[in-house]
């Protein structure tokens, strides 16, 4: 049932200071708007359907981030630029690490195409190039500084391994060499590996520096090989896999003669059934314009609020969880690698506008299963939640420290919208209790009410225009102080009823919901 509930003007389409917002969270007079008979009377009855990770929020950080190399070249240069030469990140910057921190407990996944072609150094070589077979170099500081990061930030460390020509003996089989180097650096530095990759998207051999001709038979021998290796050697360590990205949209367009010289992934997981622990893939909607003299569909700003870009990472879900119920049934999903758009994202992927794709992304998801989902990247390129540059962080960074604050493991079923254009999610507040915590994402102009049933705490992200590089969080704009923590968040007090303004987002905690699952 459906009815009119009326509410402050002060609620409509802008963003609002804390004293109006306070006011209008818990008066209801003026401005009439849709509302829903429930979500009130059904918070204490949404049904559990999920549990997710406690990192269900991770993130990349990608390998040639950590060596320095050629990566996505930043916009306002040549239009025909891809890439441009980067500096090795500093992952000993006490801004970037305080700022991290407040994302953990996480997953830090290194990786990315360029991990499959990078080289760690002995212990006692210094090298200036990468030797034959290689593209890159990895220096035992360097990766000691990886492991350093992780640790200080409440990070577990996932990687994949070099699989290009060096690795291999004279017979092209790949051997173990660089990944034994890797996971004893890494174990004299003080961590461990908590999951690996074998390689970094699999189905992308020619882009990933694998052989020449490499063909299913080549990476079934290579996986056993890894595979012995990682339970001899690591046997805590999940296996993960096999990677695979673009299967359920891009390139089921490329035509059949160019699909027979790729490694698809079902052709993988066919040849190596019940081999892994962990179902990976890798999800993007489109491109930026970076890669547009590809085939893949070009990420469009005016699409960035309707259901079929919202909507399209459960595209990519149904195909890839498909395989895994044939192949590896009973096994969890994760996504190692996702964000506005791939080859390092949009200009538009650092505006608030991406955020409304970021929280809904993260709700589909979870409403599937999907354990953990790593967006790419940390800090490096137009999709990264902190600027590289100036170390600030994006709208996108506030909505995943909102997200941790109000969605804990436990998924619940959606309770009802108003509209379509309203969309909630529902997990259990992190900490139980019986309390609810709600995503609310307002695609439309208008604003839509919720009557909660119970007082609450509401968190509202807004912004003057979606196209706006930072947000107010209830009217007051959110930062990092001096000593590590963060301002601008505190919540405020609603009334069993409130409103979503248009284009915003509301982070909802509910703590006298008193559903049982949530005990």
């Amino acid at each position: 049932m459906r009815g009119k509930r009326c509410w402050e003007k002060t609620l409509m389409n802008k963003p609002i200071g804390l004293a109006a917002l306070l006011a209008a969270l818990t008066v209801s007079t003026a401005s009439c708007v849709t509302s829903a008979a429930g979500p009130g009377t059904e918070l204490a009855q949404l049904r559990p359907i999920a549990e997710v990770d406690e990192r269900f929020q991770s993130y990349n950080v990608e390998m040639v981030e950590v060596t320095g190399g050629r990566f996505w070249a930043p916009y306002g240069g040549s239009a025909d630029e891809m890439y441009r030469q980067r500096p090795p990140e500093n992952l000993a910057d006490p801004r970037l690490r305080a700022l991290t921190k407040h994302l953990g407990p996480a997953y830090m996944r290194v990786s990315g195409t360029w991990a499959n072609s990078t080289y760690l150094e002995a212990e006692d070589e210094d090298l200036s190039s990468p030797p034959p077979g290689y593209n890159q170099v990895l220096t035992r500081e360097q990766w000691r500084g990886a492991v350093d990061f992780a640790r200080a930030v409440d990070a577990e460390i996932g990687v994949s391994y070099a699989v290009s020509e060096g690795p291999r003996g004279p017979d092209g089989v790949w051997t173990t060499d660089q990944a034994q180097r890797l996971l004893d650096l890494t174990r004299a530095a003080g961590g461990d590996l908590a999951f690996s990759e074998f390689i970094n998207e699999p189905n992308a051999a020619s882009l990933g520096r694998l052989p020449k001709d490499y063909s299913v038979a080549d990476y079934t021998r290579d996986f056993g090989i890894f595979k012995a290796w990682a339970q001899r050697e690591a046997p805590s360590m999940k296996i993960v896999g096999p990677g695979g990205v673009g299967e359920g949209g891009d390139l089921s367009q490329i035509p059949v003669a160019s699909l027979a010289k790729m490694l698809l992934t079902e052709q993988l997981m066919k040849a190596n059934p019940d081999a892994v622990d962990v179902v990976s893939y890798h999800f993007y909607g489109g491109v930026s314009q970076r890669c547009a003299n590809t085939r893949a569909k070009k990420a469009d700003r005016g699409e960035a609020l309707t259901p079929g870009w919202l909507d399209l990472t459960l595209r990519d879900w149904r195909y890839y969880s498909q395989l895994r119920d044939k192949y590896e049934p009973g096994d969890p999903m994760w996504v190692t690698e996702t964000a506005q758009a791939a080859c390092g994202g949009s200009p538009w992927a650092t505006a608030f506008v991406d955020s409304f794709r970021y929280v809904n992304q993260l709700g589909l998801l979870a409403q599937k299963d999907v354990k953990v989902v790593f967006h790419n990247t940390l800090a490096a390129s137009d999709y990264s939640l902190i600027d590289e540059h100036t170390r600030e962080p994006r709208p996108n960074y506030w909505a995943a420290i909102l997200w941790r604050r109000t969605m804990g493991t436990t998924v619940l079923a959606s309770p009802s919208s108003p509209s379509p254009d309203l969309r909630i999610y529902a997990h259990c507040l992190p900490g139980g209790n019986g309390g609810v915590g709600l995503a609310a994402i307002n695609l439309s102009e208008s604003p839509h009410g919720l009557d909660l049933g119970a007082h609450a705490r509401v968190w509202l992200m807004q912004s003057g225009s979606l196209d706006n590089k930072t947000v107010t969080v209830n009217g007051l704009t959110p930062r990092l102080e001096a000593d590590g923590s963060l301002s601008g968040l505190g919540g405020a007090p609603a009334s069993t009823s409130f409103a979503v303004p248009g284009r915003s987002i509301a982070f909802v905690a509910v703590s006298d919901a008193g559903n049982p699952a949530c005990r």
